[in-house]
């Protein structure tokens, strides 16, 4: 199967790539490379170095989609922080690109997309672990611009037939286990690899954002996907959207939580090195515990997490000691 894979230059993208070549697919990689990296895409893949909020993007992509039978669409900006501050630069970026993928892959008869989405659309959730069944009520622009995009999607399934999965995910994190590709983001946010660039004195601490949460240590608790499970998960949409032609949503995750303390313990053991903390005052709208029920994913999918928590910080760990870029 040819794919095009949006945003194939970036961290969970390129995972995604190096998975469907193993798998005997073609990916097509379209990227701005605004946040991803090209020595992250294998120098045989056809690559398009495009923007999808660009006026001329939806008469490229009628080039591009000709032969291409699925689109995995991964490109979008992530900083929840980012969105409250410049929330315009989140609905041009994520909402607008998108309505132009979506439109052009609806011109080009395409039937299957499968859309990176995040659990960040279920907000403060009333209920862990946090089923598909959850109402979703988003509390930041990012999340809002993911939970739109589902919704136009849902809108061009009833107009165009197109169907879609959405993959709503939790924490993603560690690294490719053979070293060539891992998580690399200008600023980085992600506690993981804060925490393992604390570890090699890139950084001096890491500073712990509340300790009063309502868990056992303290620190609030996520739930950590490695990478190349979610990578395996799209593709397992795709054969789901091969299978079934029909839309559907599922959470990804392990269904398992760690708090910023046991990350930072298990980095310690890991690396063997001390990791300096600070804990400071919590971030506003942090809920106290995000944890998945992939039942659902598990049932339909067939996609079960191989990865545990040591896994993806010995991975993330590797990357960050010798990253290639």
């Amino acid at each position: 199967m040819k794919i095009l894979v949006t945003g194939g230059a970036g961290y969970i993208g390129s995972h995604f790539v190096k998975k469907i070549i193993s798998s005997g697919h073609t990916p097509v990689v379209l990227d701005n490379l605004s946040r991803g990296f090209l020595n992250a895409v294998p120098g045989n893949v056809e690559f398009h170095n495009d923007d999808l909020r660009n006026d001329h993007v939806r008469e490229n992509l009628r080039e591009i989609l000709k032969d291409v039978e699925a689109v995995v669409h991964f490109a979008a900006f992530a900083y929840v922080g980012e969105s409250v501050e410049n929330p315009g630069l989140y609905y041009h970026n994520n909402v607008a690109g998108s309505l132009n993928l979506i439109m052009a892959a609806a011109e080009a008869g395409i039937k299957k997309i499968v859309f990176s989405s995040t659990c960040s659309v279920y907000g403060n959730p009333a209920n862990i672990p946090i089923s598909e069944d959850e109402k979703p009520g988003p509390i930041n622009p990012y999340a809002r611009t993911k939970l739109m995009i589902e919704n136009i999607l849902s809108d061009y399934h009833t107009s165009h037939g197109l169907n879609y999965v959405a993959l709503r995910y939790f924490n993603a994190a560690g690294a490719d286990p053979e070293g060539e590709i891992g998580e690399s983001h200008n600023p980085e946010t992600h506690l993981i690899p804060i925490v393992l660039q604390t570890a090699l004195g890139k950084r001096d601490k890491i500073n712990i954002f509340g300790d009063d949460y309502n868990t056992p240590d303290g620190t609030n608790i996520r739930d950590y996907i490695h990478v190349d499970d979610l990578a395996e998960a799209h593709l397992k949409a795709l054969n789901f959207l091969e299978r079934e032609k029909r839309p559907d949503v599922f959470n990804l995750g392990t269904g398992h939580g760690a708090s910023v303390k046991e990350i930072i313990e298990a980095a310690e053991k890991i690396t063997g090195r001390k990791i300096n903390q600070e804990t400071g005052p919590r971030r506003p709208g942090d809920p106290d515990i995000l944890v998945a029920d992939n039942k659902k994913a598990k049932e339909i999918l067939g996609w079960v997490p191989r990865y545990n928590l040591n896994d993806i910080i010995q991975t993330a760990w590797n990357w960050q000691k010798n990253p290639k870029y």
